[in-house]
């Protein structure tokens, strides 16, 4: 694991589970070539990661199929050029494109989607900013 990982590690740790409105995360590496960090058990697949980059580029297709992460089937609710949202019965799942990667977070049915979305959301403005 290289420097960028363990500070990417930190950030589904401490910012992302840390917040207690995540039960898992994983955040993909900039062009989607891999997961650079993740929680425990939670294995996004290279298809899967695939399938996300191609959704970025075209949402409608997340309204008519749906996505898969980790295995699981979502509903999408919200889709466009930065950001996924996706239900599955009371749990859902928040993907956010930022400048240097991609968030992926999965919250429980005792949160809901729009308040785990602005979690994401901010995270990804910070990450944005300019150093």
């Amino acid at each position: 694991m290289g420097q960028h990982s363990a500070i990417w590690q930190s950030y589904v740790d401490n910012n992302i589970v840390g917040t207690g409105h995540f039960d898992k995360a994983a955040i993909l590496s900039y062009d989607f070539s891999g997961v650079e960090a993740s929680s425990p058990g939670f294995t996004v697949s290279q298809q899967e990661i695939n399938g996300l980059a191609s959704l970025f580029t075209k949402p409608d297709d997340a309204f008519a199929n749906g996505f898969t992460i980790a295995g699981e089937k979502f509903l999408a609710i919200k889709a466009d050029t930065r950001s996924l949202y996706g239900k599955k019965g009371k749990t859902g799942v928040i993907v956010v494109r930022a400048s240097s990667c991609t968030i992926v977070a999965h919250h429980p049915e005792n949160v809901q989607t729009t308040n785990a979305a602005t979690i994401i959301e901010q995270l990804v403005d910070y990450i944005n900013q300019p150093r």
